[in-house]
């Protein structure tokens, strides 16, 4: 049996029709998530009807991108083969200041003057190759 080809390429994310709107802006390095009139509030991540009211009024808002650490980890072990070269990784839960929590990496960061509350800015890493523009965050004040 001949030796199997491992493609060690990132996986990239796939936009849905929901989710077009976020990866749209992301490229032109804005942000934008949902906002419901019903809820009076933003919802994040892009969905078809607002959660709790299940209304179908869901509008596509820019917002700051400002936000607050609200929990990490350190990955010292790569969750694949592809993510081999970027340990250690910080995993991260922000809040926006709009208000939703949402998944990010944190880059430029110094992990022993990393807490839980600090102030994020975000970070647009271009893959012009693959037509994606990942959101990332990094400590308010840091220019990579």
């Amino acid at each position: 049996m001949g030796v199997t080809e491992i493609d060690l390429s990132r996986p990239m994310p796939v936009p849905t029709p929901t989710s077009q709107p976020f990866w749209d802006a992301l490229r032109e390095h804005r942000i934008m998530i949902q906002y419901s009139p019903s809820l009076g509030e933003y919802v994040f991540y892009p969905r078809n009807r607002a959660p709790r009211t299940l209304a179908d009024d869901l509008e596509w808002r820019t917002i700051s991108g400002e936000a607050t650490l609200y929990s990490f980890t350190i990955a010292h072990v790569p969750v694949a083969p592809q993510f081999a070269d970027a340990v250690p990784q910080i995993l991260a839960i922000g809040q926006w200041t709009e208000g939703p929590r949402f998944s990010t990496e944190l880059v430029d960061a110094d992990v022993d003057r990393m807490s839980v509350g600090m102030a994020l800015q975000p970070v647009f890493c271009d893959h012009p190759e693959h037509g994606i523009t990942m959101l990332r965050y990094r400590p308010a004040g840091q220019r990579g």
